[in-house]
């Protein structure tokens, strides 16, 4: 995995190569990514970003992590209810727009490459995941989840919808939809006995 350097340059190396990473992911999805373009557009040598990353698609998935990461913070609506809804909304919202498409071409690549698979999971899911164990933590504490129920179960159960639907285009990616999955996932789908 990528050297965690304290040295100013290295930081501002590292720094510069996510901040490119982004802008080409932005402009064309994973396929304007390359190393090529990535070590122009940031002014830091391939052999710099070899000596960090093993492939583009470990330092897409990095910088991609780090966007959805700034672009959606975790609510706090005070019930378990309110605050999961409201973060299925919000990564909703954020695989609907363009976000979207590079997330599934990231998904896709990290599927195939092996380099870039380790990445993905650190710098993306993991991060992804620990959110909403956070979220499944404050409900425990305050008695409103079933215990017997592990916070991974409940991330898989609530965003997994989301990411098949994203990647098959069967059903949308609105508001009212994420609503519904948060739903039958909190409240079951069979009728109470």
């Amino acid at each position: 995995m990528l050297e965690q350097s304290s040295h100013p340059r290295s930081v501002r190396a590292k720094d510069s190569v996510l901040a490119a990473t982004k802008e080409l992911l932005d402009e064309g999805g994973l396929g304007a990514a390359t190393v090529d373009a990535i070590s122009a557009r940031s002014g830091v040598s391939k052999a710099t970003i070899y000596k960090h990353w093993p492939c583009r698609t470990a330092i897409a998935a990095e910088a991609f992590g780090r966007r959805m990461a700034d672009s959606i913070p975790l609510p706090n609506e005070g019930n378990v209810v309110d605050d999961l809804t409201e973060q299925v909304r919000r990564v909703s919202k954020f695989y609907a727009g363009p976000n979207g498409k590079v997330f599934a071409q990231l998904l896709a690549a990290s599927v195939t490459d092996e380099a870039a698979a380790p990445y993905f999971r650190e710098f993306f899911l993991d991060a992804r995941r620990a959110n909403v164990a956070e979220l499944w933590e404050r409900g425990l504490r305050r008695g409103e989840v079933n215990p017997a129920i592990s916070a991974g179960t409940a991330t898989d159960l609530l965003f997994g919808p989301l990411i098949f639907r994203l990647l098959t285009g069967h059903a949308p990616l609105t508001a009212d939809e994420a609503d519904a999955i948060t739903a039958a996932a909190l409240h079951g789908l069979l009728t109470p006995s």
